[in-house]
């Protein structure tokens, strides 16, 4: 099954995290297929800045305030009286949690509590979708793929508090919203990559970085597994189940998103990969690296999408990093990258594999 972008013509979607690197390409998903669109999140403060970059600003009700802010948000999320809700905003990097733990859970807990209320007190909402990450479970550092009934106990303050945001979810879902009939979803995403992640401390962007400064890439942890994924297999995942429980609540519940087994490689193959793609003289080594504690081995079972939706990724590993490539090098260009951006999901979409 595909999702069909037919369905969200007409329809209000309220997108939190909208000016991120997932937000943005989720927004022009959404704009082209006809949806009135709101965005509420921060000011975009990377440089550059992908929302601004393929001109979303002026296509969408954008909203710029803090998930910490329950009236700014209230007053944005009233104002645009959603039928659906797609909740991203986050503080999403590992080692900034670290540095910074109490924003990390003032963000990513009581952001998602603040959206609740605003979702328990409003009305009109049918379909909620929480995206989380496949780091609330508790890594046990084991061969096989998490499934969604594991244990949510993430290790560092992002997964912890992702884990939490989780559990208030379930517990709003079960006290407030079933008795309002609203259909209640959470999705945990393997790590995604694809054009226009400009973030610090992310394997891509740093390959883009060093390459176009003609510089050796040190990659902190080249032997760290992950389930890697281009962004357009988890949103449309995403858009996938947030239609289907809007029709029919009995689709609701928890979803890994993640890629094929023979897709989840170590982060040193995956910079193997873009040197191939990206071609010229790109090279990297492994670093000494000591620092905070982060998962080695990390896999997701996804079964459970399979079975309920008859869902499969679309692209491998490696159509999704020369994809990716294709994405900055149009940007380095000069190119439209916002052009660029809708030929790759109508690419997806069609399931096209070159």
């Amino acid at each position: 099954m595909k999702p069909d972008l037919s369905f969200y013509k007409g329809k209000r979607i309220f997108i939190t995290g909208h000016t991120g690197f997932k937000g943005t390409w989720l927004c022009r998903m959404l704009v082209n297929a006809g949806a009135e669109v709101t965005g509420y999140s921060l000011k975009g403060g990377g440089k550059p800045d992908l929302f601004e970059l393929c001109g979303m600003p002026d296509r969408i009700r954008h909203n710029t305030g803090d998930i910490r802010d329950r009236a700014a948000l209230k007053k944005a999320f009233d104002e645009a009286q959603p039928e659906i809700v797609v909740h991203l905003a986050a503080q999403p990097i590992v080692r900034s949690s670290y540095r910074d733990p109490a924003y990390t859970y003032e963000t990513n807990v009581m952001g998602t509590v603040n959206l609740l209320e605003c979702v328990r007190t409003g009305s009109g909402v049918k379909s909620f979708l929480n995206v989380t990450t496949d780091k609330v479970y508790r890594n046990r550092e084991w061969a096989w793929g998490y499934r969604e009934n594991e244990e949510l106990d993430g290790y560092d303050p992002y997964s912890n508090s992702k884990s939490c945001s989780e559990l208030v979810t379930a517990s709003y879902k079960r006290c407030f919203l079933e008795e309002k009939r609203m259909a209640v979803s959470t999705a945990r995403a393997g790590n995604v990559i694809g054009g226009g992640d400009f973030a610090p401390d992310r394997i891509i962007p740093d390959c883009v970085r060093a390459a176009s400064e003609k510089k050796t890439l040190i990659v902190r942890s080249p032997f760290s597994v992950r389930p890697y994924q281009h962004v357009l297999e988890p949103l449309c995942a995403y858009l996938m189940i947030a239609a289907a429980q809007y029709e029919d609540g009995r689709y609701a519940g928890n979803y890994n998103v993640g890629p094929d087994e023979e897709d989840c490689l170590c982060t040193g193959e995956l910079a193997d990969l873009f040197a191939k793609y990206w071609g010229g003289d790109f090279q990297w080594t492994g670093g000494c690296f000591e620092g905070p504690h982060e998962a080695n081995f990390l896999k997701l079972d996804c079964a459970r999408l399979r079975s309920v939706f008859g869902w499969k990724p679309r692209w491998n590993l490696e159509q999704a990093v020369k994809k990716t490539v294709e994405w900055y090098q149009c940007w380095l260009d000069g190119g439209d990258t916002g052009a660029c951006m809708d030929l790759q999901t109508e690419e997806f979409l069609r399931g096209d594999k070159d």
